[in-house]
């Protein structure tokens, strides 16, 4: 058995579930009552009972950790991950381009999620089978930090932080043609494009708060490269905004960037990640440089 809890006093009459979630915040209560349901719990050695079943000062409770729904279904992908920082809590890996974060169409086992599985490291389960331990995402073709939730406790805080905003995520990107401001912010509600379900648009009318912020680095003849801080999380929010403002990401033909300097993808790297952990009170910075395919790409620009 993964755990063994004995029952005391100040907690008796509870229901099991609450029970223990209070005892180990790890995970949620949800959580018990899916472990208990599938008789994953014992207390004293019988596993016939319910979540309601209401606790008495010295019930020996007994359970093992399992992924919600089991993981039986999911194939581990043979893969080494790039970690970048690990504790008992979290870990957060340098994604390289082409992985796919989550199971979906066209991609049920070589995924991001199937990789974690292969290298058994214990994830959360709020977000169900597929999504084991993903708190936030980033696109396939786009590289870099990626924070996964090695439990319940510390996805619904991160998640927390996504939410209010205090959460950083800093994006290196090269777009096309020449942003004259040094800096700028872009706003811009989005939504599902309406007549391509793979593609977000700029809908101020039922889309989502946006907002992005920029700044250049460095101008080119024919591109910028820029930094991107995201104040709020949308899908391709990015992409979308850059492309709103006429400055499209090189090689994501998705939403008009060229593809004659690159064309595996669009050039954006998660390069810094900034959140406060929950768990030893302590803000965490991490930083990583550019990967070799979008340097090659700038050593090309600098000899022109």
């Amino acid at each position: 058995m993964d755990k063994k809890i004995i029952i005391n006093k100040n907690i008796e009459t509870l229901r099991l579930d609450k029970a223990l979630s209070l005892l180990d915040n790890d995970y949620s209560r949800e959580y018990f009552s899916y472990l208990i349901k599938n008789k994953y719990v014992f207390i004293n050695g019988k596993n016939d009972i319910s979540p309601s079943y209401k606790v008495k000062e010295g019930d020996i409770v007994e359970y093992n950790y399992q992924n919600k729904e089991s993981n039986l279904n999911l194939k581990p992908y043979e893969f080494k991950l790039d970690i970048v920082y690990q504790d008992d809590d979290l870990l957060v890996i340098n994604k390289p381009k082409g992985l796919v974060v989550h199971p979906g169409s066209g991609h049920s086992d070589d995924t991001l999620v199937n990789a974690l599985i292969y290298n058994k490291i214990k994830l959360s389960s709020l977000n169900g089978l597929n999504r084991v331990g993903i708190v936030h995402r980033i696109d396939k073709d786009t590289s870099g930090l990626l924070l996964i939730a090695k439990n319940d406790f510390i996805h619904e805080e991160i998640a927390k932080q996504l939410k209010d905003h205090s959460m950083h995520r800093e994006y290196i990107a090269l777009v096309d043609g020449i942003i004259n401001e040094d800096n700028g912010k872009i706003i811009g509600k989005i939504g599902r494009d309406k007549e391509n379900r793979l593609k977000m648009t700029i809908d101020n009318k039922n889309g989502k708060e946006a907002i992005t912020y920029f700044s250049v680095l460095k101008r080119y003849k024919k591109y910028t490269l820029i930094k991107c801080k995201l104040e709020t999380g949308r899908t391709h929010q990015i992409r979308v905004h850059l492309s709103s403002i006429s400055h499209p990401l090189v090689g994501d033909t998705l939403y008009k960037g060229s593809n004659y300097l690159y064309n595996d993808g669009q050039l954006l790297h998660a390069y810094k990640l900034t959140f406060f952990h929950p768990r030893i009170k302590k803000e965490v910075v991490l930083e990583i440089p550019l990967p070799e395919y979008f340097k090659k790409v700038l050593d090309k620009l600098d000899q022109e």
